[in-house]
This record gives structure tokens, sequence and C-alpha cells, in this order.
């Protein structure tokens, strides 16, 4: 790939290469199976992958967009839900660290550097590409807000130490009468629901929640009052870099397994790596991925330099997860009957690559927002 690093970054993406081959994706079949992974998570912890990106007076590594983007590309090579997990964590912190007060990122930034687990809440059963249509709210009672509704298919709840809510503060304003809480584990009044039983991303946990008149001081507020939703976008931006970073490192996992396969089994007495209908789908896969991670790395930099990154982020979301599901089809078809057998892992790794082309922004709604985006110039 022609994209420079710094030595610190190599370093970095070399550290997780070997952490991710010895630690991640040896579990990546048993997540699948049995779910979260706690002790994962601690070796996680240990390895000081869950603060990377943080300021180093808050615990943290320093680490720029390009870094984060390095470790989720690397970690996603051995096990999506790992990177998913590790994602999802990040966009809560980031909004702490981006929009909270000097208080708010002292107490909670080491907290999330040191493994505590973050989980970012906008999504309900009604609501989600149309973000604007939450219906959670928290109404202003004396010096506390008093929260009540839910979300759903919010990633890290049910094992994550603190949560970043979106609801209403002026309904009536729509998406620009919209706040976000810090809300800890633990608090009156929130309740944990039913644990989705997923397609893919099995190692992570997903869940329902539920808020029955919270009580939040005004302190839990992060930013200001009705920024909520822009504090949401501006944080979506960054988390579908890390989806890119996922598709390019999860259709890469699926092609070495379809590699080694194509070059040990033979049909009319050569490997099947011989034949030109399969070298014809790698050349593909190769290039797409290829694609995928330049794009990626692009809009890392654009956003580690300060440049506004929204259309490019999109761009490299849609393609990416696209690509990656398309990637993972292909390699099936490569091992013909064994990649439709989980004895192989690429069944497992078509089902996790469904999940990219949704969070975060649909393909649908990322095909308006590029299309608007576009003929407004």
């Amino acid at each position: 790939m022609l994209f420079d690093f710094t030595q610190e970054q190599l370093m970095i993406r070399d550290m997780v290469r070997d952490f991710t081959a010895k630690e991640v994706e040896p579990r990546d079949k048993w997540m699948d199976e049995n779910g979260f992974d706690h002790e994962l998570h601690k070796k996680l912890c240990n390895a000081g992958l869950m603060g990377v990106h943080l300021p180093e007076q808050y615990g943290g590594a320093d680490g720029d967009a390009i870094t984060s983007a390095i470790v989720i590309h690397e970690l996603a090579k051995g096990s999506a839900s790992t990177a998913l997990f590790v994602d999802a964590h990040w966009l809560a912190a980031d909004i702490i660290l981006y929009h909270g007060t000097e208080e708010q990122k002292s107490k909670y930034l080491p907290m999330a550097a040191a493994g505590k687990i973050f989980a970012f809440g906008l999504t309900e059963s009604s609501a989600g590409s149309d973000a604007a249509g939450i219906k959670s709210q928290a109404v202003k009672d004396g010096d506390t807000w008093v929260l009540n509704g839910g979300k759903a298919w919010i990633t890290n709840s049910g094992v994550a130490d603190v949560y970043i809510i979106l609801a209403k503060t002026q309904p009536e304003l729509g998406n620009k009468g919209i706040s976000a809480f810090i809300v800890e584990e633990g608090t009156e009044g929130l309740k944990i629901g039913k644990k989705e039983d997923k397609m893919g991303m099995r190692g992570t946990c997903t869940t329902e929640l539920s808020f029955d008149n919270i009580r939040l001081p005004a302190s839990a507020m992060v930013g200001a009052e009705n920024s909520g939703f822009k504090i949401a976008m501006m944080a979506l931006d960054g988390a579908r870099i890390s989806v890119g970073a996922i598709a390019a490192g999860l259709a890469e996992h699926a092609m070495t397994i379809a590699k080694h396969y194509a070059n040990e089994r033979t049909t009319f007495g050569k490997p099947i790596a011989k034949h030109q209908g399969i070298m014809f789908k790698f050349a593909d896969m190769a290039a797409h991925i290829e694609a995928t991670t330049l794009m990626t790395y692009n809009v890392a930099r654009m956003k580690a330099e300060g440049k506004r990154h929204t259309l490019e982020a999109a761009m490299a979301k849609l393609f990416g997860s696209e690509m990656c599901t398309k990637t993972c089809m292909e390699c099936i078809q490569v091992l013909g009957g064994y990649g439709y057998s989980k004895e192989y892992h690429v069944e497992r790794l078509a089902r996790d690559a469904k999940l990219l082309e949704i969070g975060e922004g649909t393909s649908e709604i990322l095909r308006m927002l590029i299309g608007a985006t576009i003929l407004a110039k």
C-alpha cells in the first residue's frame, strides 16, 4: 500500500498485528458461538489498545486518526467483532474528548483509557436511519434532568460502564432540540433489556436499553444544550472511517483463507489457483481491498489534519462495506461446498460483513448524503 506511516505508527501496526495473530484471531470462532469475551477485553486493556487514541494526559497513547485506523484495520484481520467493540468504545469516549468539559474529560477519559467500556446510544426501535426521530426525552427539573425512553441496537450495551445517550430536550425543535448525556451503569432507572441474537458480529454485546425517570445532574450533559444531533453526526464521521478499516481488514481475512484453499485444492490436475476464472476473482478482490484501504487512510489523514471529511468518510464506508460483503461471498464461492461450512470460517466472516452495510448509516442513507453533497457543489 502506498501510504507513508511514521516509525511510531509502524511499530504500533506491527504490535497490533502480532497481538491479533496470537490473541484475537484464535478467539473469533469462540466469540461467534459464545458472545462477548471478557478475557480478551482484559488483554486489550493490558496492551493499551482501549485508549490508544486518547491524549497522554488522560492515560492514552496520543494516537491520531491514522493510528486509530491502523489499530482497527489490524484487529479486523483477526476478528471483526473485536474491531467493532473497540470502535464503539472509542466513538463514545471521543464525544467526551471533543465536546466534554475539562471536569468530564478528567473523570471519564482515564476510565476509557484504562478499559472501562463505553457505549453510544442514538438508535431507537423507531429511529434508526431517521436519527432525528428519536423519542427519548430529558426534561429539566430544577438542577437536574429527568430522562425517559429507550434505545435499541446499541453496541457494547450490556457490558458498558458508561453510556453517551442522545435525548430530546426541546422536541419542538426537531434535530436542533437534541442533547447528549453521560449515564453510568448502575444509575437508578437504567435497565438493560433483551440481548439481540444476531446474524453476525456475535462477539459484540448488543441489547436494548430503557430509561425510567433517570435523574441526571446538569454536569451529565455533554456539550451545549440542544447540540446533541450535531455532536452525533460528527462522531459518526469518525466511526465511518473505522467501518472502512474494518471492511478492509475483514475482506483481507476472508481472501487470505480463500487464497490458501485455492493453492491447495486441485481440479483437472492442477491447483484451482491456476484456473483463469479463479485468478480473475482474486484480481478483483485484491484491487477492491486496496482501494478501500487507500480511501480509508486518506480520510483518516484528513481527520488528523483537522480537515472536514464528512463526504469522504461516507464514501469510504459505502464503498468498503459493500466491497467487503461481495468479497466474502466470492471467497465462499472459491471454497465451494467448504465455504458453506463453519469449519472453514468464511461463512462467519460473511455474516459479520453484512452489518457494515447497515450500522453507522445504511448504504441507502449514505448514497443520499453523498449524492446530495455532490449535486450541491
